[in-house]
């Protein structure tokens, strides 16, 4: 009866004779792993003898403090008198000291056993980091480094190179590299000194040439070994991995000296038959779903990537321990029922042993990591995907927890590096929340009423984002609106996607027919993920900026604690949590005209805006309706994009590009982006040709037709009619069918607004050109608004800005570009012809608005 009522009044629904029924959390090994992870990274980079010091000092206090027990264990052998003791009393045995004081002397002999432990495993931290760092500054190539030396290296790889994407310098896009992990095993150096070393070194190959590929460089695989010249820079931190950097001249296919290992050859298969098998795939499920598989990104286009940073997904990108624990899942069944005779999964249905499914399952895991290359990454990975299959052999939470700490732990002392790298913080970060957090929270939703599997995700989701969220919002500088439910909705899709890809890549070396069916149906469900990420990347107010560095990392912190207090006491006062609902939906869609009353951006009635793009020009001209004539898109589509978005422009009859520099033409997806465009015009003068490349690609995937502006052009587009002043024609005196140079060839407008400013839009015209312009039109009338030429460079005709005197004149700029952009002279040349002179650089973006008398303008940073 007894037995009955305490089974009855445990509260859990197995009762509590329920063998599998849990205690609390064992927290013992989680302080001991973080001394570890904080002493190593502490160790990373520091000087030799401070490690030293700091390694003897707590092996020295750990020894005092485990002496006391170490003593008593000798003497007890021995026969030495222990504790003394006092006659019974009453036929009862009694100690000679009260029961109370033996226990607080017990209690501090494991509090000082604890605290040995933790001092032990931060020694050993600190030791694993010192000897690490040690090792980089052997052998011939420090000292190379320092005197940026040009060598020759036989060299093996280590990682899968990695396509860098290019980067926009001014007016001209750098050109593309690949960069690798690689072990350099000989060096000669410049006086023809052979050294054999086993150094580890970061190489950058250009792939920019007409002799470079991408592709080939791709196609290398860990343990190749190769055999490169170049010249040799320090790493760019004194606590990096590398003891230097390669970076190797001129372009080609590598230079291999020789093959991969057996074994990275079968991986290497295995990861080329899958692509091989999405080849047919649509373009986005053809991309990602190499890199939900097996992290393989090469394909994953810029736009793509940066919808998935957009909406806190870049987890499915990379290998993760999700990937092998939906495998295992499918092997065991769910958590809890391995240990049971109903026991449930493929492996009981196939008759497998449960020794068997443990074997089995520790196969897949070596399986995932050679496949998915044993680099750092992987491990944690693997680590994390088998604290998973501890949870699904057991049922119990109580046991991951310290399993998580040992794998911290263990991953620290073999890969110091991790203990400051941002994506292992992330990874033990959320899989802490989902172990800790995860089922308070779902258990909370569900006694509200929301159902079992929906709390959980829901709880899942939400426990990761809190936690993780702060850490991104250090490097990142902003945060995600849209996270929770994007990773709600896209993880309805990741199990049959990566299970199906797994199915594809163990089907192709047998039969590509069989792996091309499979593709094609996790190209569905892989499809569907990249179609939340766009979707939700694409909402105006999908992720809104954060002061960056640690101190944003704790304001976000702390306000996320407040939030989740908040949050628990919604539930009693259910019209605030939705107006809270309601809030955070406005914030998320931010409607033009809401967000006008809220910010007062953009103004009411403003005819022409310059957009902050950074270092370069967007300029948009209100056509009415939401509709605009946009004259440039800067070198960023996600600025392009946004701007626009703030100005609440959907239609774009007319896309100018003034020229193609880069920092006027790499925006251009952004611009194109979910609205209608008539046209892109541009000049006629294709150079760069790269640039002039990019954009007929660009406008030929968006289906926009591409015109060329005509001297003397005049358009009109409702309210705004302008006429194209320069280039001139290639006819008539003094005339050049050749600028001299992109710049002298910048289509030039001169627009008038009906009821609104006039303005001259001089692209990045060179004192030549505008000289130019001067002689071809000698009376040019004076203007409401100059956009200055060439971001406010010295290089400027000033009898041009006397002749125009410009009452506004604006200036696109970058923040603390290294061009010196606007020039000082400049900006003092148009104040004293009595302009009011406004920049975005400091003064963010900006719109007219009004004519005459009544003309202003508006500050967005100001406004909102």
């Amino acid at each position: 009866m007894t037995r009955a009522v305490v089974h009855a009044a445990s509260g859990h629904r197995l009762g509590a004779s329920d063998p599998r029924q849990e205690g609390p959390a064992d927290l013992r090994l989680v302080p001991p792993a973080l001394a570890a992870w904080a002493a190593t990274a502490l160790a990373l980079g520091a000087r030799g003898w401070w490690t030293a010091a700091g390694v003897a000092a707590c092996v020295a206090v750990a020894a005092l403090l485990l002496a006391p027990a170490a003593l008593r264990t000798v003497r007890a052998p021995l026969g030495l008198p222990a504790a003394r003791r006092v006659p019974p009393v009453g036929g009862q045995q009694r100690l000679s000291e009260p029961r109370q004081r033996q226990r607080q002397r017990r209690r501090r002999r494991l509090n000082g056993t604890a605290l040995a432990a933790l001092l032990l495993c931060a020694a050993a931290g600190a030791a694993s980091a010192g000897l690490h760092g040690a090792d980089l500054h052997r052998g011939p190539l420090p000292a190379l480094a320092d005197q940026s030396a040009y060598v020759t290296a036989e060299l093996t790889v280590t990682s899968d190179p990695r396509p860098i994407r290019p980067r926009i310098r001014g007016d001209h896009m750098a050109a593309g590299s690949v960069v690798l992990d690689a072990e350099a095993t000989r060096v000669t150096a410049p006086g023809g000194a052979v050294t054999a070393t086993r150094t580890p070194v970061l190489v950058i190959v250009p792939t920019g040439g007409p002799g470079g590929s991408v592709e080939q460089w791709q196609r290398l695989l860990p343990s190749t070994r190769l055999r490169m010249a170049g010249r040799l820079a320090p790493p760019l931190s004194a606590d990096d991995r590398f003891a230097a950097v390669l970076r190797v001249q001129g372009d080609g296919p590598p230079p291999i000296t020789g093959p991969p290992t057996s074994l990275q050859r079968t991986a290497g298969d295995l990861r080329t038959g899958l692509r091989e098998a999405t080849d047919g795939l649509a373009p986005d499920a053809r991309a990602l779903l190499p890199g939900l598989v097996v992290g393989d990104t090469s394909r994953i286009p810029p736009e793509l990537h940066d919808a998935f940073e957009a909406t806190d997904l870049t987890h499915l990108l990379a290998v993760s321990g999700s990937n092998l624990t939906l495998v295992l899942v499918l092997l065991i069944g769910p958590p809890g029922t391995a240990l049971l005779a109903e026991r449930r999964g493929l492996a009981p249905r196939l008759g497998i042993t449960l020794r068997g499914t443990a074997l089995i399952g520790g196969g897949l895991t070596l399986a995932f990591v050679v496949v998915c290359r044993p680099d750092p990454s992987v491990l944690r990975a693997a680590a994390c995907g088998l604290i998973t299959l501890l949870a699904i052999a057991t049922g119990r939470r109580r046991s991951l927890i310290p399993a998580l700490a040992a794998a911290v732990l263990l991953l620290v002392l073999y890969d110091p590096w991790l203990a400051r790298s941002y994506g292992f913080l992330l990874s033990v970060l959320a899989t802490g929340a989902l172990l800790t957090i995860g089922p308070g929270w779902s258990a909370a939703l569900q006694r509200r009423g929301v159902p079992p599997r929906l709390a959980e995700a829901l709880a899942a989701s939400a426990a990761a984002q809190a936690v993780c969220a702060p850490v991104v919002a250090v490097f990142a500088a902003r945060v995600s609106l849209v996270a929770i439910p994007c990773n709600l909705v896209a993880e309805l899709a990741v199990g049959p996607a990566t299970i199906l890809g797994f199915a594809a890549l163990a089907a192709a070396p047998l039969a590509i027919p069989v792996a091309e069916a499979l593709a094609q149906c996790a190209g569905w469900p892989a499809g569907w993920i990249a179609s939340v990420a766009r979707a939700g990347a694409a909402l105006p107010g999908a992720e809104v900026g954060w002061p960056d560095g640690w101190p944003g990392g704790l304001l976000l912190a702390a306000l996320t604690a407040l939030i989740v207090l908040v949050a628990r006491r919604l539930p009693r006062r259910p019209w605030v949590a939705v107006v809270c609902a309601l809030l955070l939906l406005l914030a998320v869609l931010r409607p033009a005209r809401l967000t006008r009353v809220v910010t007062g951006w953009p103004p009411p009635g403003w005819t022409f805006a310059m957009c902050d793009v950074g270092q370069g020009d967007t300029t948009v001209l209100a056509a009415g309706d939401g509709a605009a004539v946009v004259v440039d898109a800067g070198p960023d589509p996600e600025l392009a994009d946004r701007c626009l978005r703030d100005l609440g422009v959907t239609r774009v009859p007319l896309v100018l590009l003034t020229h193609f520099h880069a920092d006027h033409v790499r925006g251009l997806p952004g611009v194109l982006r979910g609205r209608a465009v008539g046209a892109v015009q541009t000049t006629t003068f294709d150079e760069p040709r790269g640039q002039s490349a990019f954009v007929r690609r660009t406008t030929v995937a968006a289906g926009v037709p591409v015109i060329r502006a005509g001297p003397g052009e005049q358009r009109r587009v409702g309210r705004l009619a302008w006429q194209v002043l320069w280039p001139p024609s290639a006819r008539g005196p003094g005339r050049t069918a050749v600028p001299d140079g992109p710049n002298d060839a910048s289509v030039t407008l001169f627009v008038r607004i009906d009821g609104g400013p006039t303005l001259l839009l001089l692209g990045d015209l060179e004192p030549p050109a505008q000289r130019g312009l001067l002689r071809a039109f000698p009376v040019l009338p004076p203007v409401d608004v100059l956009k200055v030429a060439h971001h406010g460079s010295a290089h400027q005709d000033p009898g041009l800005l006397r002749g125009v005197r410009p009452r506004l004149a604006l200036i696109s700029c970058g923040r603390d570009n290294p061009y010196g952009h606007p020039s000082p002279r400049t900006v003092g040349a148009l104040r004293a012809g009595g302009a009011v002179v406004l920049r975005t650089d400091t003064e963010g973006a900006i719109a007219v608005a009004g004519h005459g008398r009544e003309l202003r303008a508006s500050l967005e940073k100001i406004s909102s």
